[in-house]
């Protein structure tokens, strides 16, 4: 997240930390000052007790530079910093609440290349710091330290066995003998966590992309190129194929035939399985998610896009269970964040031995998005005549599928997606939306 895409009222922070262009815009400097803030933050809830810092990344070339300049920071505002080295992203909020640390910091970029980098933060109570906390940090970021200290920097010795330990407790019950699971863990975080507790469970487990470089994360693997997976399904070896995304916060699946199910699928198998009174989504979510859910007397909260977003309707309803579209899934009796390996846990055990291409949880409606690269992506909001063309086609739906289109988060790029109950109709709603956006855009 560049500055130029920080969210509102912050120059740095976004809607999943701070991420750019590692060396660049995300430089060793930036880290350090951010992490020197972000303690002395944290310090002043405390005073007089050296914070405690868990820093864990991914795999990309960056983050031995970045996080040796994270851990300096910390140090230089008196704290402790304490490395867990390569940890799926979720691995931060569980530590962080197991052994009571002020601060988790993770080092990635997600689902983005390799030359990107990012910067999250998670409290002391294992959710993401707040939009209030991560101005704070920006604003003393650009001062002097008030009381600059000589803080320490050490190994944080089995994060990865704590977090397996973790993840096994939870599924004890779940027995995988005789199943056949392959994993592409996108040369990401993931590349030892999930084969590992997969066997331990009993799987037999193939994995793909597990073997990275510092430069091949994401590198055409993962959950955002599953080309890989599914022709590997489609060979016929497997009971289930799950992708994971570089940091380990999302995954998708893939059944026996080769066919991607979705995380609104997962989630929907997810609902049914524990019983949950509501769920929180985002506006993405495919109009045959509400259709399931309305049936099964599940309550349905929407959200923006943004996994941050989802948990703060979880908190907000004491809710378990949540996620998006693109497959982060969270469950907050487990952890507070994204976590795709439980997820796929999840996963099987709601199908309790089935293949997974015999799910019945939800029929998806035809959907397609398409993105539309645009000069300036909020300026579409006044559009008037796009607008009405919107919520035409919106009626023309009404009870039957649906519209959506919204300016990228993070990207010079307006999302027109549509949902109708023939993939035709779909089309043909979604050019004529794209037309005009793109009459706009020229």
């Amino acid at each position: 997240m560049s500055a130029a895409t920080a969210a509102p009222g912050r120059r740095l922070f976004g809607t999943d930390g701070v991420r750019g262009v590692a060396g660049e815009f995300l430089s060793a400097e930036l880290a350090l000052g951010l992490a020197r803030a972000a303690t002395a933050r944290v310090g002043r809830e405390a005073p007089g007790t050296p914070p405690r810092v868990l820093i864990i990344r991914d795999t990309r070339e960056s983050g031995e530079m970045l996080e040796a300049a994270l851990a300096a920071g910390v140090a230089a505002a008196g704290g402790e910093a304490l490395l867990g080295g390569v940890l799926p992203t979720p691995g931060a909020p569980l530590l962080v609440r197991r052994y009571g640390f002020d601060l988790g910091v993770v080092l990635s970029a997600s689902h983005n290349p390799y030359g990107d980098n990012g910067i999250k933060c998670f409290g002391g109570d294992g959710f993401k710091l707040s939009d209030a906390v991560e101005l704070e940090i920006e604003q003393l970021l650009d001062s002097p330290p008030a009381s600059p200290g000589v803080g320490r920097v050490r190994r944080f010795q089995g994060a990865l066995e704590d977090y397996l330990r973790a993840l096994h407790e939870r599924f004890e019950g779940l027995d995988l003998s005789g199943r056949r699971i392959l994993l592409d863990c996108a040369n990401g975080a993931t590349h030892e966590a999930a084969p590992e507790i997969f066997r331990r469970l009993g799987a037999h487990v193939d994995a793909i992309a597990a073997e990275p470089d510092g430069r091949n994360i994401n590198a055409g693997c993962g959950s955002t190129h599953m080309d890989t997976l599914v022709a590997a399904m489609r060979e016929g070896n497997h009971d289930a194929g799950f992708a994971f995304d570089g940091d380990g916060d999302r995954v998708l699946a893939v059944d026996g035939g080769g066919t991607v199910v979705d995380g609104d699928e997962l989630i929907a198998l997810a609902a049914l399985h524990l019983g949950a009174p509501g769920v929180a989504v985002t506006v993405m979510t495919n109009y045959g998610f509400h259709t399931a859910m309305e049936q099964a007397g599940v309550e349905v909260a929407t959200t923006p896009v943004g996994d941050r977003y989802v948990l703060e309707a979880l908190r907000e309803r004491s809710w378990r269970l949540g996620g998006e579209q693109s497959g982060h899934i969270i469950d907050m009796e487990f952890v507070p964040s994204g976590d795709g390996i439980a997820a796929a846990l999840l996963t099987l055990e709601a199908l309790a031995g089935s293949d997974l291409a015999q799910r019945h949880a939800m029929e998806k409606l035809p959907q397609r998005l398409v993105n539309v690269a645009v000069r300036d992506r909020e300026a579409f909001a006044g559009d008037a005549e796009l607008q009405a063309a919107v919520e035409a086609e919106s009626a023309a739906l009404a009870g039957r599928g649906r519209v959506l289109l919204r300016p990228s988060g993070t990207e010079p790029l307006v999302r027109v997606m549509v949902e109708a109950p023939t993939a035709e109709e779909t089309d043909a709603v979604c050019e004529r939306l794209v037309a005009i956006v793109r009459s706009r855009a020229a």
